[in-house]
Order: structure tokens, then sequence, then C-alpha cells
């Protein structure tokens, strides 16, 4: 390369924005494809598309209740084997009701754990905390550390993880949403149980402007704020 054309300085640029680049598809794959279809609709999921080409090529997209984020499979979708997709994320505000759902629905999945406080041990599939599964719920019930898991007809790999809480930053602090009334219902709760100790903390007696102190604290809550006491 001819030295004219050569810099030792790199070239600096203005700092812009991202744009904005949203994940919107997962892609499942799958071995029978009508086998696939009945399983993701019994779970209650919302068939978007169901459409084919020609004789070989069908895609099918569903999308999770409350879910900004879709899946597609079909036939000639991907050159992935059925049943790698492992690690898809279901993020449930509770994780027994998430759980006590499938179970009536039919699907198979396991009871609720946590992780072994970041042991990356043991012979469990892998997860995000580490591979040693401790039974139960995190005894601290701390938000993102919950689990269940269940898969699909092929072995797709899919875990339910309980956020209650989000770290700070994720969210923006200035807006709350819930994209669910199951979603809405389980921050009432929260806070009505909460709530129960503020009142009991202050000799028990009736707090009138409970309406101010729950909207306080399913907002703090949802960005990750310092709860009301």
């Amino acid at each position: 390369m001819s030295n004219a054309l050569r810099s030792e300085t790199p070239i600096e640029t203005p700092r812009t924005q991202p744009v904005d680049t949203k994940l919107e598809v997962v892609v499942i794959p799958v071995s029978d494809v009508d086998r696939a279809k009945r399983f993701y609709d019994g779970l209650g999921w919302r068939l978007d598309a169901d459409f084919a080409n020609d004789a070989d090529f069908r895609v099918i997209q569903f999308t999770p209740p409350g879910s900004g984020c879709a899946i597609i499979f079909g036939k000639n979708v991907t050159a992935a084997a059925p049943g790698s997709a492992q690690g898809l994320y279901l993020i449930v505000s509770d994780i027994e009701a998430a759980r006590r759902d499938l179970i009536a629905r039919g699907v198979e999945v396991s009871e609720v754990f946590h992780d072994a406080a970041g042991v990356y041990a043991g012979k469990d599939e892998p997860y995000l905390f580490g591979r040693l599964r401790i039974a139960g719920r995190d005894p601290d019930h701390r938000s993102y550390r919950s689990f269940a898991s269940f898969k699909d007809p092929d072995g797709n790999g899919w875990l339910f993880q309980e956020v209650t809480t989000r770290l700070p930053g994720r969210i923006d602090a200035d807006g709350t949403t819930f994209t669910t009334s199951t979603d809405l219902a389980s921050a009432m709760r929260r806070a009505a149980t909460a709530h129960g100790e503020h009142e009991k903390r202050n000799g028990g007696k009736h707090d009138e402007n409970w309406p101010d102190w729950y909207a306080e604290y399913m907002v703090s809550e949802q960005a990750g704020k310092q709860l009301p006491l």
C-alpha cells in the first residue's frame, strides 16, 4: 500500500446515538412442524403467521404473552439441528404462577430451582448463573435468581426466570409499564405484602394514603430504585 494512503492516526468520528435495533425474532429448529405448532399453540402463545411459498418452505410465527420478541420455525427455515436451541429465557413476575399455568396445559415443567451462589459445577443443563441447581426458590427471594425449565417436543430448552425488580439502568427510570394484567396483579400483590409490613412498623394503623404508597413502591421496584419503608 502506498504511504500516501496510510495513516498512523486513528480517524475520529463524532459519537452518535446508536440506531434502534430491536430483537424481534428468534429461530427455533424443529423436526415436525405441525407437532411444534400444536405445542406452542397449547402454551397459549399468539399465532402470528403460518404460510408456505411452495412445497419446500413453510414458516410459522408465535409470540409469547406480553413479549416483544417472537419465535419462528418451519420447513427449510434454518439449517440448525432440531432441539439445538437452548437457554431461551422467558421472564416472568411470578414463577410459581407461570409454572402452574404450563402444568395445567399438560406441559412437563421442572420444579423451581435457584443457583448455588455462583458455583459453576454439576451435570445439569447450562443456565445463566451456573450448572448446579438447588431445589426451591432463591431463599432471599432475589430478583433474577429463581428458575424453572421445560422443553418443546424436539428438546429445545426454555427457562422461566423470575424478575420482580430490574437492576439499575435496565429500564427508563421515569417510565413504568406493565405489559399484561398478570404482571400488574403480581406487582400489586408484592406491594400489598410490603405495605402490610409498613403499617406494622407504624403501629398497625390504617394508612389512608395507601394508593400513593403502592404507586411509589411499584414504580421504584420496576426501576430498581430504593423501595419505600
